[in-house]
């Protein structure tokens, strides 16, 4: 086995944190062990995937895989007899987690509340799955016994049982901890009801870390899993400061400092893991996600459940938290845009392993002080006992109520149909449609074309379904297409504001002088919907209108002044009409808020060429693609800007890469106003 780096590696779920309000908590004082960790490691935003829904990205965060690899594409999914629903399960996973290599490779690993770990898998170490929780009495005095397949090994489960903290009997001190105002409400008050549920299945899951960390037998990997930050900012995060318009005053004086002392609770829960992990422990503590909790955050109030349940998620930020601290990793450095998908690849190099040349992530070797070790072909085709399930028991069902029940109390599913079969069909739409999302988000529109066309043809009305599918299509350059397929929704919606505004973007990407009727019929839409100011300024670009564009990118700059996105596109607009100084100056702005931004880094390339300053214009292009290697844009202006400096041999190997990619991608892209293709026939070069 190659060194490995890391002594024992702790690797700690925090879901849906988020560095907002980690930072203004760290400037208050608070939140100390989490601040030594960040003091003495490094810290980055850490990005997620699309669909951001938990199972599946948790599921890619163990196996450095995307959904369609993994397997786990819903909350809830069929039983393999037909007879009803589970919860998303381990049976399920077509691929190896980090838990299964570690035993392969002789390690001894603890796992501990892992979505999608249930029923537990006979590893080397320990487990105790997500369903630690499930199917609590209502009696505080009732037998509470475990749910089958809850713990591995059976020999811990009655200790595992014994430590679960009932919501029925939670600690009045430590709610009113949590919730101050609690003192003034009845005991039964619906509020103080979810807080201790949701409280009491994280206090249940670090006792049941706790208590594998103290065992006598030594371990290699620990991974913890607190979904507490999430499911508590679902029903308490409309409640911060500053007060939402359907939040009146005496609620958000009772509830305003819940999310806060949330954080401060976990810290604390942090600092004891540490203590019981003990000294020499390198430490990777990260969120799948973030979770907004300012002026962007959604107004879900009186929908219907099947609406709520669409959106629930557009509370979660695209950028989570990662931290690495401890032996193994270099303090301070700068980590280039990493994802989700990079953090099995750098446990494994961490703790001296191979990684598959299958996985879609990478190791974070700027952050690590050791080169990982050489990548295999895939850890699938090595033999030996990976403690996965036997074939027999991937049959078996297994009941979860408590646990669906909670996915749509929470938001994240509508009520489910009474009837089975009703029931199957809703999981199996809603699966493949996450499926589609996962491709799509992952460049791979083609391979999502088909899932999402035989669910526009079962369900045309389905505004996602429909969206998706044009999306899929416009990027991939089937614009008259798309804007059949969008036009058709239409009929069933013709209200519908987005469905119009995607149907303008067909048209402009067409060249369908219907565009500009179009948008110029959707201006008055942003007066009570301010989020369409970015959406509409994309399609202006799209259909030539620049001046109009730069208009609505800065009102989405007013509306939010840390929007990375506004200032690109206010980049992108002023680099189509010309204002290239104004152009580098907005695509700083947007960098100073965040590096991991390739296609900023390629436009501050682009303004800087044009500005005559070749050198740092390359700089920024080799930013872009550090960060994202494959991105078509970033190589058009590398091989522009190369051969506009003279060196001939950068542009020739680049032009070669970037024919590969267009050929791989299936469509050259556009140009606009300003871009590379000007830029090469201003200095005499070869198109591009």
């Amino acid at each position: 086995m190659p060194a490995r780096t890391a002594r024992r590696l702790l690797l700690i779920g925090w879901d849906a944190a988020d560095w907002i309000i980690i930072d203004r908590l760290f400037a208050a004082g608070a939140m100390p062990n989490l601040r030594r960790l960040v003091d003495a490691g490094a810290r980055a935003d850490l990005g997620t995937l699309e669909p951001k829904l938990s199972p599946l990205l948790w599921s890619s965060i163990t196996t450095g895989k995307t959904a369609d690899k993994h397997g786990i594409c819903n909350f809830v999914e069929p039983k393999p007899d037909g007879s009803g629903l589970r919860v998303a399960s381990s049976t399920s996973r077509k691929c190896k987690a980090l838990w299964n290599i570690a035993s392969q490779a002789g390690l001894r690993t603890n796992v501990v509340g892992w979505y999608a770990s249930h029923p537990a898998e006979p590893i080397r170490g320990t487990v105790t799955t997500n369903l630690i929780q499930e199917g609590e009495p209502s009696g505080a005095a009732e037998p509470w016994p475990l749910s089958a397949g809850t713990v591995h090994p059976a020999e811990h489960a009655e200790a595992v049982a014994a430590g679960r903290q009932r919501s029925r009997s939670f600690p009045t001190e430590t709610l009113r901890s949590l919730a101050p105002g609690a003192a003034s409400l009845p005991a039964n008050d619906h509020r103080l009801v979810t807080l201790s549920k949701l409280m009491s299945s994280a206090t249940s899951v670090e006792r049941a870390a706790l208590a594998a960390l103290r065992r006598p037998e030594p371990w290699d990997l620990t991974m913890v899993f607190f979904d507490a930050i999430d499911t508590t900012g679902h029903h308490f995060m409309q409640y911060r400061a500053p007060r939402m318009a359907h939040v009146d005053e005496r609620e958000q004086r009772l509830f305003g400092e819940v999310m806060d002392r949330v954080y401060a609770w976990h810290d604390a829960s942090l600092g004891r893991l540490l203590d019981a992990a003990g000294p020499e422990t390198t430490v990777v503590l990260l969120s799948d996600h973030g979770f907004h909790s300012g002026d962007l955050r959604p107004t879900l109030v009186d929908l219907p459940p099947e609406r709520r349940a669409e959106l629930e998620s557009s509370w979660h930020r695209p950028l989570g938290v990662l931290v690495l601290s401890g032996p193994g990793i270099r303090a301070k450095t700068e980590i280039a845009s990493p994802t989700i998908l990079d953090i099995a690849p750098t446990a494994l190099a961490l703790l001296g392993l191979h990684c598959g040349q299958d996985v879609d992530g990478r190791p974070l070797t700027e952050a690590l002080v050791a080169a990982p070790p050489e990548r295999i072909p895939t850890w699938e085709a090595v033999d030996g006992d990976a403690g996965l399930h036997p074939a027999d028991l991937r049959q078996d069902p297994f009941e979860a109520a408590d646990a669906v029940k909670q996915l749509v109390d929470l938001g994240y599913m509508a009520a489910l149909p009474e009837d089975l079969q009703g029931q199957l069909d809703l999981v199996r739409r809603e699966s493949a449609f996450n499926l589609g999302v996962a491709l799509m988000s992952r460049r791979r529109p083609a391979e999502a074309i088909p899932h999402f066309e035989r669910l526009v043809a079962e369900r045309p009305a389905e505004t996602r379904y429909s969206t998706c599918l044009t999306n899929c299509l416009l990027s991939i350059g089937r614009f008259a297409e798309g804007a059949q397929v969008i036009e058709a929704f239409l009929v069933h919606e013709p209200g519908s504001i987005d469905g119009r505004l995607l149907f303008s973007a067909a048209l402009a990407f067409a060249g369908d002088p219907r565009a500009r009727i179009e948008l110029a019929s959707l201006e008055s839409a942003v007066a009570t919907r301010p989020e369409l100011h970015l959406a509409i300024a994309g399609v202006h670009l799209a259909a030539g209108q620049h001046e109009l564009a730069l208009r609505h990118y800065d009102a989405a700059f007013r509306r939010n002044a840390r929007d990375p996105l506004a200032l690109s596109g206010l980049a992108r607009a002023s680099l189509a009409v010309g204002q290239f100084e104004d152009s580098a100056n907005h695509a700083l702005e947007a960098l100073e808020i965040s590096q991991a931004q390739p296609e900023t880094h390629v436009l501050l390339g682009a303004a800087l060429a044009w500005l005559g300053d070749t050198t740092n214009a390359t700089t920024s292009v080799r930013i872009a693609l550090q960060h994202d290697p494959s991105n078509i844009d970033a190589h058009r202006w590398l091989a522009v800007v190369a051969e506009a400096a003279g060196d001939r041999k950068t542009g020739f190997a680049t032009r070669g890469t970037l024919a590969t990619l267009i050929a791989k991608a299936g469509q050259r892209p556009a140009d606009l106003p300003n871009g590379p293709a000007a830029f090469a026939a201003k200095h005499g070069l070869a198109a591009i």
